[in-house]
């Protein structure tokens, strides 16, 4: 038997995935079968790095638990990494690399919005290659020229900017500062919220390309005469701008976008200083039966459940596809595209997350079984547009440092 190890980053060392391909051994399906090639395309050096060795995490696991069913049509999956530096230029070139050159089927990304638009206008919707990005949020998205080839397996802002602005409305607050960044993210957030948000909100928009010193967007932001700041910005810059808000005392209360649902972020600031700030950010629920067969299945893997959001949709957005592709029978992507609303909603026999669930619902589909799989973050009912129509998000806190849990809330779109 010939292995043949496809070229990857771990995220962490405690998850050995076999990323291989097994060759010339006369067993399993057909040898003459393309295997499916899924590209994980994120960020790894740039400001949101720290989410992509995140996610990376979820999307592994998922390609764990695939070939130790079986696969898909007999072969291993292969997963080939991509990053993007959240830079859009270098997402387009990195994804024509996976598409061009690796030639994967189907991709995974990317991470933030800006890139996600780029890459899909530019690639995945003129190359038809099927992407289901688990963290991309702008409602921008919703209306790009994507030829139904780009979906989400995380909410939009339509839903998370209306608990966000709820969030700060339950702190008892009618007078906000906002602190936005300049890109397709925090635009789309910071509307949402200003729509939603009942009192006065005097906003500031920054670059996304980065700033010495964000002061003047502080005061500015402070000047309606708020004193708590709503953050909608990634975890490098927000290190620098809430350690001078804090310093210079333009802001000492917060409330965050889940971009900045970081553990190392308090460690950064100084956790006294965030000690008791709220946020939001993609949830799920433990009530839910995938995400508690996904939640033991993590846990006896790992020891805990994830300090992050985001894995548990990186992992679902692998296992659509799989599915969807073990469904039609192909890697071609418009087939795995045909068939991603069918694997994911009634009617068909509902499975779940997790090793047992997915090896299940492998079998059930190649048993020519019509199947219905849900999530471990969502249900995965995807709308016209490849959007979340219902889900949830989570409002969490800072507690010595630590990201607490505090609830999660449904949402329905429909």
């Amino acid at each position: 038997m010939t292995i043949v190890v496809i070229a990857r980053w771990l995220a962490l060392p405690l998850l050995a995935v076999a990323l291989v391909v097994a060759c010339d051994d006369g067993e399993g399906g057909d040898d003459s079968a393309e295997p499916l090639r899924i590209g994980y395309l994120a960020d790894r050096s740039g400001s949101l790095a720290e989410l992509g060795d995140v996610i990376s995490v979820g999307v592994e696991l998922a390609v764990q638990h695939i070939n130790e069913a079986g696969g898909v049509l007999g072969r291993d999956v292969e997963l080939l990494f991509g990053d993007t530096k959240v830079n859009p230029t270098q997402g387009v070139e990195e994804a024509r690399r996976l598409v061009d050159v690796e030639g994967v089927q189907a991709m995974v990304g990317a991470i933030s919005s800006t890139v996600t638009l780029a890459v899909t206008e530019s690639v995945i919707g003129p190359s038809g290659v099927v992407m289901i990005t688990p963290s991309a949020s702008s409602p921008a998205l919703s209306t790009s020229n994507d030829n139904d080839f780009l979906f989400r397996s995380a909410p939009s802002d339509v839903a998370k900017g209306v608990v966000l602005a709820a969030l700060a409305e339950e702190e008892g607050l009618d007078n906000v500062g906002l602190l936005y960044r300049d890109d397709a993210y925090g635009q789309g957030s910071a509307e949402v919220f200003i729509d939603n948000f009942p009192g006065n909100v005097t906003a500031a928009s920054y670059s996304a390309l980065g700033q010495p010193t964000y002061l003047a967007e502080l005061q500015q932001a402070a000047s309606g005469g708020a004193d708590l700041l709503v953050v909608i910005a990634f975890p490098g810059e927000a290190e620098v701008f809430l350690r001078e808000s804090i310093e210079n005392e333009v802001f000492t209360k917060f409330v965050f976008a889940d971009a900045t649902r970081s553990e190392s972020l308090a460690a950064m600031i100084g956790p006294e200083h965030l000690e008791g700030m709220k946020g939001t950010a993609p949830g799920s629920s433990a009530q839910e039966p995938s995400t508690a067969a996904w939640n033991r299945a993590y846990i006896a893997q790992f020891g805990e459940e994830p300090a992050r959001a985001y894995v548990r949709e990186g992992y679902d957005a692998v296992i659509a596809i799989a599915l969807a592709a073990e469904a039609a029978g192909s890697t071609d992507s418009a087939a795995i595209r045909d068939q991603l609303r069918n694997v994911v909603q009634p009617p068909g026999r509902t499975v779940l997350a997790g090793p047992e669930g997915v090896a299940a619902a492998l079998e059930a589909v190649r048993s020519g079984e019509e199947i219905d799989y849900d999530g471990a973050a969502s249900p995965l009912d995807w709308n016209a547009t490849g959007d979340l129509q219902t889900g949830f998000v989570e409002i969490w806190e800072y507690r010595g440092g630590k990201i607490v849990p505090i609830e999660s809330r449904p949402f329905d779109l429909r």
